[in-house]
């Protein structure tokens, strides 16, 4: 991908860092509010039983282990010298503080871990953990990451989110006020929603206080409730045309200094039904950058655009 089309979360690690850093998936064996009963037990429409993570946790891997295993791996591949702990899998800010606190701090011990990232609900984070995240951030890096996956409210009543679009907002506001950098999921190809749905989350986030985006095709899994709407003809998933031509127009309406992490998914091989293309990422990322260049798009372009306008009214 040509990087001058987006602010990609690499570049921006070696401006931090100096080097290679990337980041070693943690599963630390934690739950959902939507899966234990506090919100629903059915969980979000597209999520199963592993909720993204690796399994580490139920193979009774410990976090210094996982680490260190991925130390290894990520060394030999990318040549990375530092490494930031990610916890994924699951909801990572639900629980008890001292756990938690146990399980950031172990991950931190570790040699050549610069940093955290974390995944999790917009409603799920209390002041006790910004708090203390605020506190570890003045010397290591951290992030979190809150799943908006839409600003529309329907589509999250659809889907079972659990939340609407105002939490994301307030969680924001609140972790900011902290100086933790945010990091934004959204999901392109959800149930009901249209290319315009998906552009206003894009302008949504645009006005948000939020310094980077995950952008996620949305693709079936097994073992989720998606899989059963697809299989009984109630959802079809974008095409792969469809999705470039979104993502392209997502990026050029988001402000430049955004950080980019990621433009589309990773799923499981053995658990994807559909689409097949989903895991042809070099592909895809390849069509995206042809597309914005045939185009002449790049991010920032359309956000420019409108402010000009803005300040021209």
């Amino acid at each position: 991908m040509d990087k001058r089309l987006y602010r990609d979360f690499n570049s921006y690690l070696r401006e931090v860092f100096g080097c290679r850093v990337q980041k070693i998936v943690i599963d630390a064996g934690l739950t959902c509010p939507n899966r234990d009963g506090t919100i629903s037990r059915g969980g979000c429409i597209y999520c199963n039983a592993r909720g993204s993570g690796s399994g580490a946790a139920s193979r009774l891997q410990s976090i210094s282990e996982q680490l260190e295993e991925g130390k290894s791996y990520l060394a030999r591949r990318y040549k990375a010298k530092k490494f930031l702990a990610y916890f994924q899998s699951f909801t990572n800010t639900y629980g008890p503080p001292d756990r938690l606190k146990q399980l950031y701090e172990e991950a931190l011990s570790v040699p050549d871990v610069v940093g955290l990232t974390i995944g999790t609900r917009p409603d799920c984070v209390d002041e006790e953990i910004l708090e203390y995240l605020g506190r570890v951030g003045r010397s290591r890096l951290v992030w979190l990451e809150y799943g908006l996956q839409s600003a529309n409210n329907a589509t999250l009543a659809l889907i079972n989110r659990g939340h609407e679009a105002g939490a994301f907002s307030k969680a924001v506001e609140r972790t900011r006020r902290r100086d933790i950098p945010v990091c934004a999921h959204v999901i392109l190809g959800l149930p009901g929603e249209t290319r315009d749905d998906m552009l206003n989350t894009a302008r949504f986030l645009a006005a948000s206080p939020i310094q980077a985006v995950k952008i996620h095709l949305l693709y079936v899994v097994r073992g989720t409730e998606l899989e059963h709407w697809y299989l009984e003809g109630h959802y079809r998933c974008l095409s792969r045309q469809e999705y470039v031509s979104i993502v392209a127009d997502f990026l050029a309406l988001l402000p430049p200094q955004v950080i980019i992490q990621r433009l589309t998914g990773d799923p499981h091989p053995g658990e994807l039904v559909a689409p097949l293309w989903a895991l042809e990422k070099q592909i895809n990322l390849h069509a995206i950058q042809t597309h914005m260049q045939h185009r002449g798009l790049f991010q920032g372009k359309e956000h420019a655009l409108t402010l000009e306008t803005s300040w021209a009214g």
